[in-house]
């Protein structure tokens, strides 16, 4: 029989000690009955109320951009980074609540606003409540404008002022490092 390192196994302890905490914790078990997600309900709490604040973020932003005379949809698409290629987003289930997310794609919104006879501009709209991008959402965004599939890609984030939106211009803020993927 292998001997368990001492930190592996103060580390497996504390975890039994919080499953052990239904109080402050909610613990999912493996096959084996070994808990291996121990999350503390506060986080759980402080998680729920972020998405909330997200989604009202993206309406927010959708009503915005309705209100300036652009046609707003979700955005139902995605990029394999790996193969390079548009993919439709996957659609994810959460069995607990038996709800069906579809919207899933990157970026947020597609926006399309007439500029004259026959010329549309085609804008993606990222909503980020700071307005900062992981490096795979950037290399996705300059996938996206590399391949002429929008003109623009705007991130929209939440201005200084209350209920003020921003929206800045992919290019602008990062066009220098990621205009050659």
């Amino acid at each position: 029989m292998e001997r368990v390192k001492k930190e592996d196994k103060e580390k497996f302890l504390e975890k039994i000690k919080k499953a052990g905490d239904p109080e402050n914790y909610e613990t999912s078990w493996d096959e084996e009955g070994t808990p291996y997600k121990i999350k503390s309900k506060s986080e759980i709490k402080k998680g729920k109320k972020a998405k909330g604040g997200g989604a009202r973020f993206e309406l927010k932003v959708r009503r915005d951009l309705e209100n300036k005379g652009k046609i707003v949809d979700k955005w139902n698409n995605n990029v394999d980074l790996d193969k390079r290629e548009l993919v439709i987003a996957k659609r994810k289930f959460n069995p607990f609540s038996k709800a069906l997310t579809i919207g899933t794609g990157f970026p947020d919104f597609i926006s399309i606003k007439h500029v004259h006879e026959g010329l549309y501009r085609v804008i993606g709209v990222e909503v980020k409540m700071n307005g900062m991008l992981s490096k795979i959402e950037k290399e996705k965004c300059a996938w996206y404008l590399q391949k002429k599939i929008f003109s623009e890609i705007w991130i929209a984030k939440k201005g200084e002022k209350r209920g003020e939106i921003k929206y800045d211009d992919f290019m602008e803020r990062y066009g220098k490092k990621y205009n050659k993927i």
